[in-house]
């Protein structure tokens, strides 16, 4: 009872994440034609009924369904607001900060305005507090809930076979540093494009390069492969002598793996870019361009690592009579 709770829940935060950005696109492009994306969350839904039919509710081993569907739900919202905020990023300076004092006495006053009046003053008072909310500060709090949401949506789900509690603590550790990583990524390198050293010829060319890399290392959150363990249980036994290399190591090669097609390594290739082509350089940028550059180089150097440790053993195998 408890799984099958704890999977209606998440998809149903999965959901309300994504309406909202839907919301807010609707909002921005003042398009109701909009409201179409919603039909995005059907695979959703159709997930939850056949997983809660099927296997209780129960997540699967290598691959998470409801948390690639979630992506699937919410990632274009995000793209045609920062693609629009793009076009119009001037609008930002009649806006306010989400954080300034002055924003957050209005959405005090709204329990005085609901006290005072009705129903429809207080959502018309709520609607001018968020038209208020800078487009960037938006798009930034979309970035944020989303990355929170994939951690604990997966610690929510229930697990999958052959899952245990040990590698799901290790997943949502590297999910925590993932989402740390992505987040920096979209926010530094997407606020380079939207300063005035880029003219508005070239700019958008980066923001579709930028989204693009940020959508692919989005696909880390539903593969498990970088901890699940797939090595047979019979270590004695003869035949594991003669595994090869990715079914010995194959949590450390899929994280190598992950870290120089996935993650880091196209982070890097588009921090050069920014670097090197469109010349923007400043302090910030070089560090976290230098800090993909280290965990690449340490990922080649642990893949050759395991590469000699492997030839070794099989020699040392060998030579035994």
């Amino acid at each position: 009872m408890l799984d099958f709770i704890s999977a209606v829940i998440t998809r149903a935060l999965f959901i309300l994440v994504s309406l909202t950005g839907v919301w807010r696109v609707t909002w921005v492009k003042k398009d109701h034609n909009y409201w179409f994306l919603t039909f995005l969350f059907l695979p959703l839904v159709v997930e939850m009924i056949i997983t809660l039919k099927s296997r209780k509710g129960q997540d699967y081993k290598w691959f998470s369904p409801p948390i690639f569907l979630f992506l699937i739900s919410i990632i274009p919202s995000i793209w045609i607001l920062e693609l629009h905020h793009q076009q119009d990023k001037f609008s930002d300076l009649k806006c306010k900060n989400l954080v300034s004092s002055e924003n957050l006495r209005k959405v005090i006053a709204l329990n005085k305005t609901l006290g005072n009046g009705s129903l429809t003053n207080y959502l018309k008072h709520f609607n001018q507090v968020l038209s208020s909310v800078c487009s960037n500060d938006w798009i930034l709090a979309l970035h944020q809930i989303l990355l929170i949401l994939l951690i604990l949506g997966k610690w929510l789900l229930p697990l999958g076979g052959g899952v245990t509690r040990d590698e799901l603590s290790q997943l949502l550790l590297i999910f925590v540093g993932t989402a740390a990583d992505i987040l920096e990524f979209t926010s530094e390198t997407l606020s380079d494009v939207k300063t005035d050293v880029f003219s508005r010829e070239n700019s958008p060319q980066l923001v579709y390069i930028i989204l693009a890399v940020w959508t692919w290392s989005m696909l880390q959150f539903p593969l498990h492969l970088a901890v699940v363990n797939s090595k047979p249980d019979s270590e004695g036994e003869h035949g594991v002598q003669e595994m090869s290399l990715m079914t010995k190591h194959s949590t450390d090669m899929w994280s190598i793996l992950e870290a120089l097609f996935i993650q880091d390594g196209p982070f890097l290739v588009v921090r050069l870019t920014v670097m090197t082509y469109y010349e923007v350089f400043h302090q910030m940028l070089v560090f976290f361009a230098i800090k993909n550059f280290l965990v690449v180089i340490l990922n080649l150097y642990r893949l050759v690592v395991l590469c000699q440790g492997s030839s070794r053993r099989v020699s040392r195998d060998t030579a035994i009579p």
